[in-house]
């Protein structure tokens, strides 16, 4: 088991439902001439989308207009939307070109599954949960979860942008893992020594021949200076059967207590993203949630976002 983190933390990422900042503050609007900016550098450069590299210089403009978004998620509340992507008057494909760029600013795109996918297509796919699909492919609700939470490397900070908004459902909601953490060394002190222990998380099927189909990992970590999170609570139960490691008495009761505490609706926030907009969150210590959603019978109306996982400049 690593050290476990004694003391609460008590600055803006422990944030509760109640004590977060307003949402009008989370929302940072791209100005017209950081629009400009975006648009004549993605107009400028050739080939395809993931082979594109900026450096954060060209961009001062855009760098400027987003430091209170690298700001929020390094030492504030962990998350920012970004307000928005002219999709009425321009292709998709040019429009993910900006937010490539717009990510690149941010933080070091890295694959996001075994074939090394840049930029993921969320949308439902027909496929199932129960038969080891991801929940990104589905219209389930995803539950509460940190992306790549089974990876050896797990993404610094995850974006969101909105082609396509779903009929109905689909909505974004956020805990604050550091808030949860709080909770349970206040309450439930036995339990919270116990997510630092280490746990299967299932794989999902990424990962190459004669590696094991899970990783073994601590859902809390504290290396001294930073509080890191990694959770999805069916990815575990799942991890352990392939390990064939059951879990025991005190996990469980650790992994029910965990789950219960992070659906509470005074620890979270929800909201919706337009079309356009993007959600840029920490997955060190931001969990999130999308829940089930209701979709457009027409193909081109079906709810659509394309997800980045970036790495810290």
């Amino acid at each position: 088991m690593s050290e476990v983190l004694t003391e609460s933390i008590n600055d803006k990422r422990a944030w509760t439902a109640k004590t977060v900042d307003p949402q009008e503050a989370w929302t940072t609007v791209l100005s017209k001439a950081c629009l400009e900016e975006l648009v004549r550098t993605a107009q400028g450069v050739g080939g395809p989308t993931t082979e594109i590299r900026v450096r954060r210089e060209d961009l001062s403009l855009s760098r400027f207009a987003l430091a209170p978004v690298t700001e929020a998620i390094e030492s504030g509340r962990g998350f920012a939307v970004i307000d928005r992507l002219p999709l009425e008057n321009r292709s998709a494909e040019e429009v993910v070109r900006i937010y490539w760029m717009i990510g690149q600013i941010l933080g070091d795109p890295f694959g996001q599954d075994i074939k090394g996918t840049l930029l993921y297509d969320v949308t439902d796919t027909g496929q199932n949960v129960a038969e080891g699909a991801r929940f990104s492919v589905t219209n389930a609700e995803s539950t509460f979860h940190t992306d790549g939470a089974f990876n050896p490397h797990v993404p610094d900070i995850v974006g969101l942008l909105c082609l396509q908004a779903a009929k109905s459902g689909g909505e974004s909601q956020l805990v604050s893992a550091v808030a949860v953490h709080n909770a349970l060394l206040e309450n439930h002190q036995e339990v919270l020594e116990r997510l630092y222990d280490v746990f299967c998380f299932d794989r999902r099927g990424q990962f190459r021949e004669g590696e094991d189909p899970f990783t073994e990992t601590p859902i809390y970590r504290w290396d001294g200076s930073e509080l890191i999170h990694r959770y999805m609570n069916l990815y575990v139960e799942v991890g352990h059967q392939l390990a064939e490691r059951p879990l025991t008495a005190d996990r469980e009761a650790a992994l029910e207590l965990m789950e219960r505490l992070v659906q509470r609706e005074d620890l979270r926030v929800e909201f919706s993203l337009e079309r356009g907009q993007m959600l840029f969150t920490n997955n060190r210590w931001i969990l999130h949630n999308r829940t089930a959603f209701e979709d457009h019978p027409e193909p081109e109306k079906r709810r659509h976002y394309v997800r980045l996982w970036l790495s810290r400049k």
